[in-house]
C-alpha cells in the first residue's frame, strides 16, 4: 500500500538509534552511581537511547547522565503508575508485571552494560545471555559453571570503555 502524497516519508539515510539497556539494583553504591550516571551521559553522547527499569539507584543514576547530555531514556516500570518512574525518564511504560518485565528490558535492548547489581540485575544478565544480547559488566556479577569461569559477561573497566563494547558488539561501532 502507497502512503499517499502528503504523508512524510522516511530519509532513505534513515538509521535508529541503538537502544542499550543499563541494568543494575535500585539501591547502589555512591561509586555505582558515579559510574551508571557517567554511562548513561556517554550513551546519549554517543546518539544511542538508554533503557531501564525506570526506578531509583543505577537505574535513575543512568537516566540522569542521559539527560545532562540530552538523550533519550526509556523507563519499563515493574508496576501501574507512570508516576512510579524516576524524574529523568522520558518514556515510562507501565507494565504492572513486577520483576517479568526484566525481560521486556532485555528483548528491546541490542546491548546490556550491567553496573553492580542484585538478583534482579543477575536475572536481567540471564535473559540476555539467553535471548543472545551482549551483555557488559561493570563492576557487576561473576558467572561460573561447575566451579569453571564462564565468560559471558564482557568485562569493562570503565563507563566509556563499557559503552565502546556495548555500541560495537551490537554492531553500531566499527
Amino acid at each position: 500500500m502507497a502512503l499517499p502524497e502528503s504523508a512524510p516519508s522516511m530519509p532513505e539515510t534513515y538509521h535508529r538509534a541503538p537502544i542499550v539497556a543499563v541494568v543494575g539494583s535500585a539501591l547502589c553504591s555512591a561509586r555505582e552511581t558515579v559510574l551508571a550516571e557517567a554511562v548513561g551521559r556517554a550513551l546519549a553522547e554517543a546518539g544511542a537511547t538508554l533503557i531501564c527499569g525506570g526506578g531509583s539507584g543505577v537505574m535513575e543514576a543512568a537516566c540522569r547522565g542521559a539527560k545532562k547530555a540530552k538523550g533519550l531514556t526509556i523507563g519499563i516500570l515493574p508496576g501501574f503508575h507512570a508516576s512510579d518512574a524516576n524524574p529523568f525518564v522520558d518514556i515510562p511504560v507501565v507494565t504492572g508485571l513486577g520483576e517479568a518485565r526484566n525481560v521486556i528490558i532485555v528483548r528491546t535492548a541490542q546491548a546490556v552494560i550491567a553496573v553492580g547489581g542484585e538478583f534482579g540485575t543477575l536475572s536481567e544478565i540471564a535473559f540476555a545471555l539467553k535471548l543472545g544480547r551482549p551483555v557488559i559488566g561493570l563492576e557487576t556479577w561473576e558467572l561460573a559453571k561447575a566451579g569453571q569461569p564462564c565468560p559471558a559477561i564482557i568485562r569493562a573497566h570503565t563507563p566509556e570503555e563499557a559503552v565502546h563494547l556495548a555500541l560495537h558488539t551490537c554492531g553500531h561501532l566499527q
